[in-house]
């Protein structure tokens, strides 16, 4: 345990960028100042391809806590702590070179399973909390394997811990990212394994929530203030940022808006209800689970539109919350599973020569909105309540028009997370057993914005379907 005079250490392993930031160890607040950050540009290919260089991309991440030091932050550190984006994988060779780039959650290929009539798709979903889909190991190892890449497989969060520490090894979090992990008992799920072609020993050993390890000899002398500082295994970025908002228990959702969305609720696993079809369920640590659903228009969206509008604003300045006359479906960069929308199938209806950039923006936010609200819906039957919803990430911090869309859109008051490093924050508080609150300002749904929205939900139901069916054509 560190005292609540020492700082930690957090290091944030995301898809747009890698950061490395200081907090304080009371209640895993930043220290101001002490950020840095290397941008992350993804290769993304015709063949469906979506990658990081693994090299530059932990070189990058090296040098971040090389300009903390040079700043004076890594004195009086007492936790290192991780929060990474789930899903990725790398292909090595038998002495863990890399064979792969880093493939991250929004590559597309994989290999089609047909598993035959006695295969419970259903019994596993609820099992492992995923589902046969290309975002999981299941299907993308035996990808790999087709192609001759890889005797051994880890994720980019494995690696880089195998960088600082000596040591490649998973944590119950980061594993369950990638649907091949038994929820209930925390260890690689038998079946998942079958499916995937692999055992057990060509994946990263599963630490529990309590390993720590050490830098090694060569950070050790590069950051001298950082010897003997425990590290702690990583936690996944969905579930970071839920515990980082203030969305650390049953009753409250979390909704964060990066380069993707979520919607989500902490709940203890012990007695966790039944998984339904439509959401994912993965791992905090040993004792705690998230339930929700993502979806692959988010940050992205917003910042695709404004660069190819050129708006001068972030903001759809003029635009009433739930009147644009265009209604937009988000599917530019497809649907998560378990619906089977591809990347390319977003749609706009009802465009008129009345419209301006602001109102194709003001839709395609208001779109993405009623996306997220649907999980929400869900979450609010699975937990036999209307939740209670905090706001976080660094979309939501962006943009003040968003954050009152989402609160008419939900009918519901929300609060705003003050915080925009809710992955890093998050971490910590996993780490060092805290709960922060989100400590941001509380929003009240405007009735005539409900309204709008009320309206406008009944053509977006009957549009999407429109578009669901197209995108098969």
């Amino acid at each position: 345990m560190t005292r609540s005079d020492e700082r930690v250490l957090a290091l944030d392993l995301g898809t747009s960028s890698a950061r490395a930031l200081v907090l304080s160890a009371a209640d895993a607040s930043p220290v101001e100042g002490a950020l840095a950050r290397h941008k992350i540009s993804p290769a993304y290919g015709n063949d469906g391809s979506a990658t990081l260089d693994l090299h530059e991309y932990v070189e990058g991440l090296l040098g971040c806590l090389d300009e903390l030091q040079q700043n004076g932050h890594l004195d009086g550190i007492g936790a290192i702590v991780l929060s990474s984006q789930w899903h990725s994988i790398v292909a090595l060779d038998n002495t863990g070179g890399a064979r792969t780039p880093v493939i991250t959650w929004a590559d597309t290929r994989s290999v089609d399973l047909d598993l035959g009539a006695a295969f419970d798709e259903h019994a596993f979903h609820a099992r492992t909390g995923a589902w046969l889909h290309r975002l999981y190991w299941t299907r993308r190892i035996p990808w790999l394997l087709s192609t001759s890449s890889g005797e051994q497989f880890a994720g980019l969060p494995d690696l880089v811990l195998e960088r600082l520490t000596g040591e490649r090894v998973t944590s119950v979090s980061v594993a369950s990212g990638t649907g091949t992990l038994d929820l209930a008992t925390g260890s690689y799920d038998d079946e998942a394994l079958e499916i995937a072609g692999v055992t057990a020993d060509r994946l990263p050993p599963i630490v529990p929530t309590g390993w720590t390890g050490t830098l090694s000899a060569e950070y050790a002398r590069r950051w001298p203030g950082l010897v003997g500082v425990p590290v702690h295994p990583p936690t996944g970025d969905g579930a970071a940022s839920n515990v980082g908002t203030g969305g650390f228990e049953a009753g409250t959702a979390a909704v964060t808006v990066g380069t993707s969305a979520a919607v989500r609720v902490v709940h203890p696993i012990e007695d966790a209800p039944e998984l339904p079809w439509e959401l994912w369920r993965y791992r905090v640590d040993d004792k705690r689970a998230v339930t929700g659903m993502a979806f692959s228009a988010a940050g992205n969206l917003h910042a695709w539109l404004t660069g190819v509008l050129r708006l001068e604003s972030d903001e759809p300045t003029g635009v009433e919350i739930g009147a644009s006359k265009a209604v937009a479906i988000p599917f530019m960069a497809g649907t998560r599973p378990p619906a089977v929308v591809p990347s390319g199938s977003g749609v706009y209806f009802g465009l008129s020569f009345d419209d301006d950039p602001a109102d194709l923006l003001a839709a395609a936010l208001q779109g993405a909105s009623l996306e997220i609200d649907r999980g929400l819906r869900l979450l609010d039957s699975l937990f036999d309540r209307q939740l209670e919803v905090v706001l976080g990430g660094g979309g939501i911090d962006a943009s003040e028009w968003w954050r009152r869309c989402l609160t008419a859109t939900f009918a519901r008051p929300t609060t705003v997370c003050a915080e925009p490093e809710v992955g890093a924050r998050g971490a910590a508080a996993i780490a060092l057993g805290l709960s922060p609150e989100p400590g941001g300002a509380h929003l009240t749904p405007v009735a005539d914005e409900v309204a709008r929205v009320a309206d406008l939900r009944r053509r977006y139901e009957a549009l999407r379907e429109l578009a669901v069916q197209a995108s098969s054509v």
